[in-house]
């Protein structure tokens, strides 16, 4: 059987450089010493996934931050929109990344070893809380048709399922939620749902 390994990072909120994110905290040497961390590791990870809210404010310049932070990576990286980002300026920045499309929602699915990595695009412009429309959904279900022999990881923002971390779940996945469920139960290789957003491992 074919081992594929994956690295998770996510709510990076990358600010231009000297600056705080939230006004507190520089975050910047924390991904630096996880960049550092991975390209450590005895067994190179195939991918690494990056769940959302890379930036804090979405602006050019935070992004040409977060770009020159991921340098020293060897392997494919895959980016996803959280709530803090912007499609467009996140495109614009990394115009070597195809799988980020043109417009619309980023949505991709791409083969990493032995699985495909399939991604949901759960951002509401402009709001914290996210959620999935019948398009997006419709997506989905494509997608993973096309990829039913094989082991799927789904990655998404927000998280779809209750936390009963209040403020949290107020600004989770207010829509589609029910629908996803009851799409990935259909499908007994989705090994994974990765999502960001909590700032914790839970």
């Amino acid at each position: 059987m074919t081992q594929t390994l994956i690295v998770q990072l996510s709510d990076t909120h990358i600010r231009e450089p000297g600056r705080l994110a939230y006004g507190r905290l520089d975050t910047a040497p924390y991904l630096k010493q996880a960049v550092e961390a991975i390209n450590r590791m005895p067994q190179k990870p195939d991918a690494v996934v990056m769940t959302g809210d890379l930036t804090d404010f979405g602006r050019e310049a935070e992004y040409d931050h977060l770009r020159l932070l991921l340098k020293p990576l060897s392997m494919p990286v895959y980016l996803l929109p959280g709530n803090h980002d912007d499609r467009q300026q996140l495109r614009n920045s990394f115009p070597e990344y195809n799988y980020l499309g043109e417009d619309g929602f980023i949505q991709y699915s791409v083969p990493i070893g032995g699985l495909q990595l399939i991604t949901l695009d759960t951002v509401v412009p402009q709001q914290s809380e996210g959620g999935l429309c019948t398009e997006r959904l419709a997506w989905l279900a494509s997608e993973l048709e096309k990829h039913s022999n094989r082991p799927v990881i789904v990655a998404m923002h927000h998280p779809p399922f209750k936390t009963l971390i209040g403020h949290m779940d107020a600004i989770g996945l207010l829509g589609g939620g029910a629908e996803l469920e009851s799409l990935l139960a259909r499908h007994p290789n989705v090994e994974r749902v990765i999502c960001g957003h909590l700032h914790r491992a839970i």
